[in-house]
């Protein structure tokens, strides 16, 4: 693998994990919400989705630039599993 694409596949994974973070944001205003005896907004739940396979479908361009042992910076086990 060249390094140009290392470095993209590196910045891919970096954005994958801001992905999970803003999905998870998400979650924990709908589950504060339930909480708390409201409903959850459906619209958040939609963002959430939406979020999640953007995320999904970075890491999958990440496994291809950087192989199939690429692991995210946060430490995670390879994209297709543990």
């Amino acid at each position: 693998m060249s390094d140009d694409t290392e470095a993209v596949a590196d910045q891919l994974v970096v954005i994958s994990d801001r992905l999970a973070d803003l999905a998870l944001a998400r979650l924990r205003i709908a589950s504060e919400s339930v909480r708390a005896g409201e409903t959850p907004d459906p619209a958040l739940a939609a963002e959430e989705k939406r979020i999640t396979r953007a995320r999904r479908a970075v890491e999958k361009a990440a496994q291809l630039l950087g192989g199939p042992s690429l692991t995210s910076a946060s430490g995670s086990a390879s994209i297709n599993g543990p």
